[in-house]
């Protein structure tokens, strides 16, 4: 396995609430830098993956309203907020050389150097200092994503992350 399928839904943000009378909602991105949810078109929005586009769209103090199509009132916006906002894999730009998006990782098994498996990541968050994988096996492991010092390779044919990490910590 290289890469999840193709409908394979990836969780960008959420609404988190309206704005003003005309349908406009908040919207709380995942993405790094913020706006870059701005760049993908459509949005799959909720659990029944409404397929909707961003009609108008600014940003507004630490983040941004959105009005999307065919929503044109403030009962409509309400509708949505707690909302996920979602894309299908295939809109993602393909990764560089190096490079993997987070659900490229999840349900990979995760060994250590010296052979012992800690078990498959679950999912991974960021502190900020770094990112964190989750990994549930016999018990959960919170590992740093720190290249060359934790994370040793990705192997994506064999399924499996190698980490120098202590399988006792």
């Amino acid at each position: 396995m290289t890469t999840p399928a193709p409908q394979t839904r990836i969780v960008l943000g959420r609404i988190v609430g309206v704005y003003g009378l005309k349908g406009w909602v908040k919207v709380l991105s995942d993405t790094a830098p913020r706006d870059g949810i701005l760049s993908y078109s459509p949005w799959l929005i909720g659990a029944q993956a409404q397929v909707r586009r961003v009609a108008e769209r600014k940003l507004h103090g630490k983040g941004m309203i959105v009005r999307l199509d065919g929503c044109n009132d403030r009962d409509a916006a309400a509708q949505l907020v707690g909302s996920e906002i979602a894309v299908l894999r295939e809109q993602l730009p393909p990764p560089q050389a190096d490079e993997f998006y987070w659900i490229d990782l999840e349900g990979l098994t995760v060994v250590t150097t010296t052979g012992v498996t800690l078990g498959v990541v679950d999912h991974l968050f960021s502190t900020g200092a770094n990112d964190v994988l989750v990994i549930k096996g016999e018990r959960e492991h919170l590992l740093p994503f720190v290249w060359g010092e934790v994370i040793k390779d990705v192997d994506f044919v064999r399924h499996q992350i190698e980490v120098a990490w202590d399988p006792d910590f």
